[in-house]
């Protein structure tokens, strides 16, 4: 909801880190060597001559002009490195002196640097800004040796710091500062001749023959009529975005190139941005210098009252720049750098501006980081780091609030005292709240005192507020989770991500109501302000909103201007190859190879766009795009299948092209698909799969279908509802085994899980038909889609009920009410309920060995135990679970007796998986009437014999 309120208190600037102080003393000079060193220590057991291989810990060495240090050793390589920086400037004795001029003292400063630009000594020196004044002095007549003012101020980081102490404003106002670089040079005009009506600068007294001649060599390696390929940005928003060519030639000056294809004439009228995208990129917008005359009063009020007068503000190349540009702009990959004085450049294509664009939405973000823009997108939930692929939503999040220029986000820890072990495990009451101290909890601390994942017992939990401010402090957005973390690590990747997911409806989708923004807020526990939110990213909803300019072409293909597919026809999908029995079910990781090309209706004319050897992804966590993702549903390991789509939005599918023009060319000609072409090369089963089949032979769920036969036959049994029934797999086995079941039924909340389970029932029940030695009596099948706390009477008194291995992934209150449910309402015969037994964890995951893919830092923090599996919301002991189902059964007039697979009773700690069988009481069978309380669930398929076989005459 709509309820942040502003706030004045500006968030500190956080100190420079150890290897920042070292770096800005010594940059290059310092080397960082980090070794691999292995800790053996006792494995806890007394009098082990043997030492056991312990964690893998990193140390550092840096080596220094002066001196050599070595640090402690560390899980991350990144930590020994801060470590080592650290002992080094104590070592040193180095103080990181802040610095504070008065105004006067900044003025005389920024005229001294100035002075010290033009000094002989720096022309000849290695830096971006030298190699401008080296191309300046190639410059033709009286142009020769005239530097741009918008260069100096640009790319000399101590002048930009200087002039903040000036005026606070030149922070982030590109003109100020080049105002206040021509004052400081009129203050130095025994030296320096500043051009105020050129914009430039330029050296009084020439430079020695025996400087000038080896800088002038300097640069002069770029052949005659090299070509830079660039882009050009049109300030109208109704104008395509264009590949130009610009020829530089070996005594030309890129600048001036750049200025006469904007019709300014020359270098100094050229305005150039900071860095797009990564700070060593020399990807920038070059743009023409706005009026004098709004110089020194460029506040944003004053700029957005000049676009009603000038209409030429650029949109997108502010958008993408940060700063405020006016007329057509030119996005460029040129410039000098520290690395070489040759100039240095590549070329920009289509491909990279919508890159830029794509990188700015929280779901774009994600897709860039896994190389994978028609393909991946923002899972929904932060299940495990282990399932995790790409950056990390917290990282995400810092990447986006860079890129929109916002603050760094807030993160703040709260630590949670937790119920004790003797109460329900998974369970986390608010008793107690302390709010870490941000100055104290560095990240290096906050993954140093991760808990260890699922514990009974713990003494602590933990949970993570996110706020987001703009540059000027205004508190834009709040995310206060209600969910507690046993590791803080998990506590701020969740929330980071529901900040994401809610600022990637709000950008991409810039037409939602507030109302559903509201409701949704509220869903994540977020609270926003509209108002700052609309002032922030204005031009990113008016940029993407408007797309690209082939509207008129892409009417005939049912498009928006947003890019948006108008109708929604399902996926076509063909699959091929010999079932292999091994399917992906929720939870596991799917690994896939896949190709995307562009597929004309009708001549099937075909553009490659995106492939990729090896992708994979958590199943069930809309990782994958959803067309993909029911395609994948229905493959086993080794086959392949062609899925046809719909268009996604333009911006993506131009992100992805390697060749634009011939992308363009098609969509704007005919009508288009995407097609993919999907192997599914391997499945990973979760972790709660693995340690069961490492111990277990047969596997634990085989084990429980093979208990659910003995006690189907042993009831005799003819109907039999399996609550929960997932992909069906406890259904699908059934029709493997000779039993007196006519009816099954499944009843499941996920329509995917329960598509699958379609797909291999419908293919085996009608492989049995006609089979002489066919083990199966089943006549009809049903699969619901509904909660299984929710009674429909279509389902009531069966013979036999089923819920294996269910109730542990609910709430313990929705546990509790769908017993509740089941007895008094459903009322079946039988009742068999599983769940894991969590006494039994400690052997489980002492046989598993430690996975490449888990988080280093949670090894060795607690000898406590996990949970079998990160969706768990509770794992119940074995008088837990006994007082839950005695309770039960006494409510509800049944006998419960107690038994498991996996384990012995009589040996500790008991089943594995631990089983509760209910059986309803003889005397009470005219309490079981019938009840009609209407139906709640859908039917999602339905199978019957008796519509197969021929009719009789």
């Amino acid at each position: 909801m709509e309820t942040v309120k502003s706030t004045s208190n500006a968030t500190k600037k956080p100190p420079m880190t150890p290897k920042a102080i070292i770096h800005q003393r010594f940059g290059d000079k310092a080397i960082y060597k980090v070794e691999e060193v292995q800790d053996l220590t006792q494995n806890g057991c007394p009098g082990l001559a043997v030492l056991q291989k312990g964690p893998c810990l990193y140390r550092c060495t840096l080596l220094l002009p002066e001196i050599v240090v070595v640090s402690d050793s560390f899980k991350r390589k990144k930590d020994a490195e801060q470590s080592a920086a650290e002992k080094a400037i104590e070592k040193l004795g180095i103080r990181q002196k802040e610095y504070k001029p008065t105004i006067l003292e900044a003025w005389d400063d920024l005229t001294s640097r100035l002075a010290f630009l033009f000094a002989n000594e720096f022309l000849s020196s290695l830096h971006p800004l030298s190699g401008h004044f080296r191309a300046a002095l190639r410059r033709e007549g009286h142009f020769n040796g005239c530097v741009p003012v918008s260069v100096i101020a640009l790319y000399d980081a101590k002048i930009g710091n200087i002039c903040k102490h000036v005026n606070p404003a030149a922070e982030s106002n590109p003109l100020l500062v080049m105002s206040l670089v021509l004052k400081a040079a009129a203050k130095q005009n025994d030296m320096i001749l500043p051009f105020e009506e050129q914009l430039s600068l330029k050296r009084r007294n020439p430079y020695p023959p025996d400087i000038i001649q080896p800088s002038t060599d300097h640069g002069s390696s770029l052949c005659y009529g090299s070509t830079i390929e660039v882009l050009q940005i049109p300030a109208s928003l109704y104008k395509d975005v264009e590949t130009l060519k610009l020829k530089i030639a070996e005594t030309g000056y890129y600048l001036d190139v750049i200025g006469h294809e904007l019709g300014v004439n020359e270098a100094s009228n050229v305005l150039i941005s900071r860095t797009i995208g990564k700070a060593s990129s020399e990807l920038r917008i070059y743009s023409p210098t706005p009026k004098r005359q709004l110089w020194d009063h460029f506040s944003e009020r004053d700029v957005k009252q000049s676009i009603h007068l000038d209409e030429s503000l650029n949109e997108r190349a502010s958008y993408i720049s940060g700063q405020f540009v006016y007329g057509d702009a030119i996005l460029a990959s040129v410039g000098y750098t520290w690395k070489s004085a040759d100039l240095f450049h590549e070329a920009v294509a289509l491909r990279t501006y919508y890159r830029i664009l794509v990188n700015k939405i929280p779901n774009g973000a994600y897709k860039i980081s896994r190389e994978a823009i028609l393909a991946a997108n923002l899972p929904l939930a932060f299940t495990t780091r282990s399932n995790w692929r790409g950056s990390l939503p917290r990282d995400i999040l810092c990447t986006i609030c860079r890129f929109h220029h916002l603050s760094e986000p807030v993160f703040s820890v709260q630590l949670i005292s937790s119920v004790s072990s003797q109460d329900l495990p998974g369970c986390h009451k608010k008793l107690e709240v302390m709010e870490a101290d941000r100055d104290e909890k560095s990240e290096a601390g906050l993954a140093a005192s991760c808990g260890s994942g699922n514990l009974v017992g713990s003494t602590e939990a933990s949970s993570c507020e996110v706020k987001i401010y703009s540059k000027k402090q205004e508190l834009i957005l709040r995310c206060s989770p209600q969910e507690a973390y046993r590791k803080q690590t998990d506590a701020i990747q969740s929330a980071s991500l529901k900040v994401l997911s809610w600022l990637d409806i709000f950008l991409e989708k810039p037409d939602t109501p507030v109302e559903k923004l509201n409701a949704v807020a509220e869903k994540l526990d977020i609270h926003f302000s509209l108002h700052y939110l609309s002032k922030e990213f204005a031009s990113c909803h008016s940029v993407h909103k408007c797309g690209i300019t082939i509207a008129q072409a892409l009417k005939r293909l049912n498009y928006s201007c947003s890019g948006n597919v108008v109708k929604d026809e399902p996926a076509f999908v063909a699959i091929a190859g010999q079932s292999s029995g091994i399917t992906p079910s929720n939870g596991s990781l799917a690994s896939v190879c896949y190709s995307v090309s562009l597929v004309t209706d009708g001549d099937r004319v075909k553009e490659h766009l995106e492939s990729c050897e090896e992708f994979e992804f958590e199943v069930g966590n809309e990782a994958v795009l959803p067309d993909l993702e029911v395609a994948v549903a229905q493959m086993t390991v080794g086959q392949s299948s062609n899925v046809q789509t719909e268009l996604v939005p333009c911006e993506l599918i131009l992100a992805a092209a390697e060749d634009s023009a011939a992308t363009l060319s098609l969509l704007s000609s005919r009508s288009c698909k995407l097609e993919y072409n999907i192997t599914l090369l391997r499945v990973t089963e979760p972790l709660e799969e693995r340690m069961e089949q490492a111990l277990f032979s047969p596997p634990l769920s085989k084990q429980r279908v093979e208990f659910a036969v003995r006690h189907i036959k042993e009831f005799s049994a003819s109907s039999l509802v399996d609550f929960g029934c997932g992909s069906g797999s406890l259904l699908d086995s059934l029709l493997l085994y000779p039993t007196s079941l006519e009816k099954i039924v499944g009843v499941d909340i996920s329509q995917r899980s329960l598509a699958r389970a379609a797909k291999s029932l419908h293919t085996k029940l009608n492989s049995f038909l006609g089979a002489k030695d066919t083990s199966s009596g089943i006549k009809s099948a049903v699969l619901y889609d509904g909660s299984i706390t929710k009674y429909d009477s279509r389902l009531h008194g069966f013979d036999i009920a089923t819920c294996l291995e269910v109730i542990e992934h609910m709430e313990e209150k929705d546990a509790c009410l769908f017993g509740d449910v089941v007895l008094s309402s459903f009322c079946p015969k039988f009742l068999i309920v599983s769940t894991p037994n969590y006494e039994y964890n400690v052997i489980l995951q002492g046989s598993t060995p430690q996975s490449q893919e888990e988080n280093p830092d949670e090894k060795n923090q607690s000898q406590s135990c996990k949970f079998r599996n990160h969706d768990h919301k509770f794992e119940w002991t074995r008088s837990q679970f006994n007082h839950w189902a005695s309770d039960l059964a006494a409510r509800h007039n049944y006998s419960v007796a107690f038994s498991g697979v996996g384990g012995s009773a009589d040996t500790e700690p008991g089943f594995a998986s631990q089983i509760a069988i209910f059986r309803r009481s003889d005397d009470d069978y005219d309490r079981v009437a019938k009840m009609e309380f209407g139906h709640q669930y859908v039917v999602l398929w339905e199978w019957n014999i008796e519509d197969l076989l021929p009719k009789k005459e």
